[in-house]
């Protein structure tokens, strides 16, 4: 079967050294979704390694546990942290974020925590197997329409209230390279992903001062999805291990300025 090309990368955001060190440099919350492994899973470690709080959720209970426990480890041995403070103040949730319902009850679970994210990554997502769209089995198409698109939607209708209490909020929804380019054999994901480009730049014009929302493309990464489009290739591309430090810098440091943006790590 063909493998898709590579899409086309637009520039990347510029981050002045020192220019946002406060923004960055403050301890925050951070919600990502589709946490248990891949670029969601380093985005977290990364995180919690710089000091911030990580709420995150995925359908894998097995992985979630194992998370739970990396994540206070890296919490602790962390040199700014104090690890009487550190070994409970991450949260991960067994969420189906396809589900409306599953996501209703992570909010009310962080509101009763008292830790309303400053950030969220939208970052659960799933690709169909190479295949010309009208050979994609109708399982294969919802299952990524669901998760890429209305999962995107579930977290922002239960989350963006939330943020508007706070007058403040940061929200990043993973695009792709095939959001704003496209190719053969992965045109479900294709669609899903200039679905969430465009949801992203109307969700901006209806946002209160103080916060934003940017579609964050981040990049060839080699990750399990990338596995199944290009098979041995994707070994040839950055791990999420390596990525993760670019990410967290860039996520850390957006501003309500960049409301709207499509930004690329």
């Amino acid at each position: 079967m063909t493998t898709p090309p590579l899409p086309t990368a637009p520039k990347s955001m510029n981050i002045v050294a020192g220019a946002t060190a406060s923004a960055a440099g403050a301890q925050k919350t951070v919600l990502i979704t589709g946490v248990s492994r891949g670029l969601g899973k380093s985005l977290a470690l990364e995180l919690a390694k710089l000091g911030h709080t990580v709420i995150g959720c995925s359908r894998s209970q097995d992985k979630l546990s194992a998370l739970q426990s990396e994540l206070s480890s890296v919490s602790t041995s962390s040199i700014s942290s104090d690890s009487s403070k550190n070994i409970n103040k991450h949260l991960v949730m067994n969420v189906d974020v396809r589900s409306n319902s599953s996501v209703e009850e992570l909010a009310r679970s962080v509101v009763e925590k008292k830790a309303v994210p400053d950030i969220i990554v939208n970052n659960a997502g799933t690709i169909n197997r190479n295949n010309r769209i009208w050979e994609v089995p109708i399982d294969e198409f919802d299952a990524v329409i669901d998760t890429n698109i209305k999962g995107t939607v579930n977290i922002l209708r239960h989350f963006i209230p939330l943020m508007i209490e706070k007058k403040q909020g940061i929200i990043v929804n993973m695009s792709s390279g095939w959001g704003r380019s496209a190719a053969a054999q992965v045109a479900p994901y294709c669609a899903s992903k200039w679905a969430v480009e465009g949801l992203t730049r109307a969700a901006a014009k209806e946002l209160p001062p103080g916060m934003a929302i940017v579609a964050l493309n981040p990049g060839v990464i080699n990750t399990e999805m990338l596995q199944s489009c290009f098979g041995s290739s994707a070994a040839l591309y950055q791990t999420p291990d390596s990525w993760a430090p670019k990410a967290a810098t860039m996520i850390l440091n957006l501003t309500s300025a960049d409301n709207g943006a499509s930004l690329t790590v």
